[in-house]
């Protein structure tokens, strides 16, 4: 990632922290983006990218908001010059059955998950257009592929992403834009419920059973938006401790 620059949301803490620290750990600079509110939590990953010589600004981003993200893209390509590649993964979830699941608890999971998407893409790939190219990496989930107890609106959100990647790859193949996801299964991060039993619940499905770490994740974040992945689009890539395999 060498000389590119690109963003990161949700990046101040869990999967997003951990992808903007590789990604400038393999070269690249970075605009780490999240909500004001988690400001503190940004500058954190800011400063330990550049504690260890890396590049990379904080911006303040609601992605439900379509000022915004327009207004992160350009905050990028003002400050490093170009926008090669765009994760977006910022996201929420709610913990209920569906029938329990309040209806604006299930539109906000919409709005910041499937809509904060939607409205990155569709920014980053006007820039990407007008550039020659780049790459976009979403972040879905193991939720995404199937259904998971007491995750109805998350999972519905996460159902969308991946339809939304799958459309954009295949309409924006000949322009040089590579679109994909990554499907994470139980990773540690801020949005883990604290109950243990409901960790557990979340952790069964998998063949492997232990806790993923952000920066598994963000290993396969980064090489999807390498070069070296040149010929992959429209994936929705497990990275899920064969949870999606079958059990």
């Amino acid at each position: 990632m060498k000389g590119k620059a690109g963003l990161v949301t949700g990046a101040a803490s869990g999967i997003g922290r951990a992808c903007a620290i590789r990604f400038a750990a393999e070269g690249a600079a970075v605009v780490v983006a999240d909500l004001a509110t988690a400001q503190a939590g940004g500058q954190q990953t800011v400063q330990a990218i550049r504690d260890a010589g890396g590049q990379a600004e904080y911006f303040a981003c609601d992605v439900s908001g379509a000022q915004d993200n327009r207004a992160l893209v350009e905050f990028t390509v003002q400050r490093y010059g170009s926008l090669d590649f765009a994760h977006n993964n910022a996201g929420i979830g709610v913990h209920a059955r569906l029938a329990d699941t309040a209806d604006e608890d299930f539109d906000r999971v919409i709005a910041v998950n499937l809509r904060g998407t939607f409205l990155g893409m569709k920014h980053q790939i006007r820039q990407m257009l007008r550039a020659g190219g780049g790459a976009i990496v979403n972040t879905a989930s193991n939720a995404g592929l199937r259904g998971v107890h007491l995750l109805s609106a998350y999972t519905a959100s996460k159902h969308g992403i991946v339809g939304l990647t799958k459309n954009a790859a295949i309409e924006y193949a000949n322009d040089n834009i590579r679109v994909n996801a990554v499907c994470p299964g139980a990773i540690m991060t801020p949005l883990m419920p604290d109950d243990q039993a409901r960790r557990d619940e979340i952790m069964a499905p998998q063949a492997m059973k232990r806790f993923g770490q952000p920066e598994e994740v963000a290993a396969a974040v980064v090489w999807l938006s390498s070069e070296q992945a040149s010929f992959v689009t429209g994936t929705a890539m497990p990275v899920d401790a064969g949870s999606v395999a079958g059990w």
